[in-house]
């Protein structure tokens, strides 16, 4: 991806990643350069100058750092995929932005040494977790019989999700941090610091839990689980701390090289610090942690990140996703249903604003998506620019494909529904008299949507399809529109087609004409809605078309 001459575009840029990577620079410049150098550096980069800016003031060549989190207790869900792909669209922008002089990278952090509290609903073996409980999620015994324990299950799932839509990023693991002493030095600030950071915990708690709390959590050496215990004493020239294990025995443990793991909030500040994150983003639910973690971090002589907070995915019912419940969808089964780049864009789309996560905004955002690109490349056509605010540039990070597909997702649907479709061959059987030489090879995004398409049909149109026979007034204005389309031209066009379709609604009186077209697919397709109908008749033929509707007022659908 080149993003060399962007620099200008992207300081007026008004999108979302945009914003966040305007602050982002500015940020950098203000931790890393003196007042004056800050000064030169910004000019320079104003006026696309970013690589001078980066040869003059060497601090400019320490990676900008990104990181989303991962709990590697359950099976990634939607949101997982969207804290990766909400701060790599920061990325991209901020790439842009300095012209990608300054480097960067993105840490998708897994929290694999976390206890297992909860058992997942959606997983077998639920018997064998339970023994487990307690016990690092790395040292947890995998259900699915197929990695070395449970997080390295969750992980690969994860990694092999986020590499087919070919993110860039590091993988780090909360075992291997512990374990390897990476987090040794910030490990041993809280141990010195332990009072400080006491101070600021405690007030956010419960008066039981207070009582208790230590930022420590001690594994067991005897039991192997991840102690909720208090810290009775502190060495800090042995580099250790005291605690009674289960069965009551004092026990000290060093607070490196993996014997001990910090509470969730503690353990924020943790790895922001020893990481030297600049940003992260977290939903909302999250934006009183982030304070405690931020104060955390100072005590720890850290700088807290760039905070950017987004609104929580809903179920079909309203209800938050949760990797213990499983409930919402799941990465394989959009992908199952719809385009990695429809789930790309729907992350991007308004990360302010909650959002239903469910199988029926699957079409909805597949179509917007389509639009988009095809609104991109217009502009870039017309300009010989990128459009940086369009939606497609961010899902595709700066470089979207050169065409899209000819025939919308929800045509598409109603093709297979019509024809009866279960295989593609069918399908482009049609789309191939409507596109002169379209193919597989040629159109490869619409024979994606194509498998989608019969996928999503199979699964969710087909079982809820309600036909119905026609009111009279319906009935005449179908049987004008039988005599409107045999008297049309051979080879029609879709305008054409739909030119008709108008015309009968309105001499039948349809008033709005929405009511109509409604009667077409609900009496025709079993269904409320539906595509542009001029484009579906012209795709699935007019005589095809013209039998459709004789069958239908011949109540053979409402029979069936």
């Amino acid at each position: 991806m080149s993003l060399q001459g962007l620099s200008h575009q992207a300081r007026d840029a008004k999108s979302w990643p945009f914003e966040q990577a305007r602050l982002l620079l500015d940020r950098i410049l203000r931790l890393r350069l003196s007042d004056a150098e800050r000064d030169a550096a910004a000019t320079l980069i104003a006026a696309g100058k970013a690589a001078d800016a980066v040869k003059t003031f060497a601090a400019l060549n320490k990676p900008v750092v990104f990181q989303c989190g991962f709990g590697a207790s359950g099976l990634p869900h939607m949101g997982t995929f969207g804290e990766a792909a909400r701060p790599t669209m920061v990325r991209n922008a901020f790439r842009a932005l300095t012209e990608d002089q300054i480097p960067t990278k993105l840490i998708v952090f897994s929290d694999d040494m976390d206890g297992l509290r909860k058992i997942p609903d959606n997983v077998p073996n639920r018997e064998m977790l339970e023994e487990d409980r307690d016990k690092p999620v790395s040292r947890v015994r995998d259900p699915f019989g197929e990695y070395e324990s449970f997080a390295h299950h969750n992980n690969a799932r994860l990694r092999a999700f986020l590499d087919g839509f070919g993110f860039d990023y590091d993988f780090m693991s909360s075992t291997d941090c512990y374990s390897s002493g990476r987090f040794d030095g910030v490990l041993m600030r809280f141990l010195e610091r332990f009072d400080a950071i006491q101070a600021i915990m405690l007030p956010t708690l419960g008066e039981e839990r207070r009582a208790t709390y230590s930022p420590f959590l001690p594994i067991s050496p005897k039991t192997g689980r991840v102690l909720q215990v208090p810290t009775l004493e502190r060495h800090l020239d042995r580099g250790t701390i005291v605690f009674a294990d289960e069965d009551g025995t004092l026990t000290e443990v060093p607070v490196t090289g993996g014997h001990v793991k910090l509470q969730w909030r503690p353990d924020w500040a943790a790895r922001w610090t020893a990481l030297e994150v600049d940003f992260e983003a977290s939903g909302k639910d999250l934006i009183d942690s982030v304070r405690v973690s931020d104060k955390l971090t100072k005590v720890l002589g850290g700088v807290p990140p760039q905070a950017f907070h987004f609104e929580l995915f809903m179920d079909e019912n309203n209800q938050k996703i949760s990797k213990s419940k499983g409930n919402g969808l799941t990465m394989e089964e959009w992908l199952r249903y719809g385009a990695p780049e429809s789930l790309a864009y729907y992350m991007y789309q308004s990360p302010k604003s909650a959002k239903r996560l469910y199988f029926d905004v699957i079409p909805k955002a597949t179509d917007e998506y389509l639009q988009q690109l095809d609104a991109f490349n217009r502009l870039r056509a017309e300009t010989n620019a990128p459009a940086l605010d369009n939606p497609a540039w961010h899902v595709h990070r700066g470089t979207p494909p050169d065409k899209g597909s000819p025939v919308s997702f929800s045509l598409l649907l109603n093709l297979v529904s019509a024809a009866d479709a279960s295989t593609k061959d069918i399908l482009w059987g049609f789309i191939s008299r409507y596109i002169p030489d379209a193919s597989a090879e040629t159109q490869p995004l619409l024979d994606r949507l194509s498998d989608y398409a019969i996928n999503y049909y199979e699964d969710f149109v087909k079982p809820s399809k309600t036909f119905r026979l026609p009111d009279d007034r319906e009935r005449a204005a179908m049987q004008d529109l039988i005599a409107r389309f045999k008297a049309l031209p051979a080879g029609a066009d879709a305008e054409a087609i739909q030119n008709e379709v108008f015309e009968a609604g309105k001499v039948a009186g349809f008033e709005p004409l929405r009511l109509w077209f409604t009667a077409l697919y609900e009496v025709l397709l079993g269904q409320s809605q539906g595509p542009r109908f001029g484009s579906f008749a012209a795709i699935f033929g007019l005589e095809r078309t013209i039998a459709l509707i004789e069958r239908a007022l011949a109540g053979d659908f409402v029979a069936a």
